[in-house]
């Protein structure tokens, strides 16, 4: 009854939304699986590939009480605002947040960003 998660996670460092543990290992030094992070779930998750051009900018009323997203940047420079704060992710870089507040995606950068979203309902 004990989630995979919590049996890869040092037990000083409880915080599911940023886990970056070393599940497994290939033969290859190149071949891994790192987990990054979790969120609980009461019904589905959304799996969503975004690109944004240079200067655009998409913002996003408060999701429903519980959902939360995992962003993950692939290509490019991604700036995050939560409630005004300002979080800029580069490529392998990540954010798990709850999304029952206001937030937006921006891409200040010259250069297309692309992003992985999961959204956790």
């Amino acid at each position: 009854g004990v989630a995979f998660s919590t049996l890869i996670q040092a037990p000083e460092l409880r915080d599911p939304g940023r886990i970056e543990e070393l599940a497994w290992a290939g033969e290859h030094p190149q071949s891994r699986a790192v987990l990054l992070g979790t969120s609980p779930a009461r019904r589905e998750v959304e799996l969503w590939e975004w690109t944004l051009a240079p200067g655009e900018c998409y913002c996003s009323e408060a999701d429903a009480e519980g959902w939360s997203e995992q962003i993950y940047v692939v290509d490019g420079q991604l700036t995050l605002i939560i409630e005004d704060v300002e979080h800029r992710l580069q490529v392998g870089q990540f954010h798990v947040f709850p999304s029952n507040c206001r937030y937006a995606y921006r891409n200040d950068g010259v250069v297309a960003v692309r992003f992985v979203r999961n959204v956790v309902i």
